[in-house]
């Protein structure tokens, strides 16, 4: 026997843990239209535009609005597609995530 003749056991314990999750947030600003915020809520996090809208008036009139909660990575590629696009654009959007 490989083992020299005992008896190996093996214990394998697996502990499952539920992934970190991420809160992602646009921030109010002076100068990022109305317009260009429903856009990214719709194409970037796929919101309606009903969805879109109602969020986009809770960064105006609350001055931050919770775009959707994710795992860090998803949520990460979020924040930088909404910076990337927001700068291509001219606009200083800010979207920020934080750890729920």
């Amino acid at each position: 026997m490989p083992d020299g003749g005992r008896d190996t056991e093996l214990l394998i314990e697996d502990e499952v843990r539920e992934p970190r999750m991420f809160r992602v947030l646009l921030h109010n600003d002076d100068y990022t239209t109305m317009e260009f915020v429903v856009s990214i809520l719709v194409e970037v996090f796929r919101r309606t535009p009903d969805e879109a809208t109602r969020i986009m008036l809770a960064v105006h009139e609350k001055g931050v609005g919770e775009c959707g909660v994710y795992t860090a990575e998803v949520a990460e590629t979020k924040v930088a597609l909404v910076h990337a696009r927001a700068r291509r654009e001219g606009y200083p959007l800010r979207c920020t995530l934080e750890e729920v």
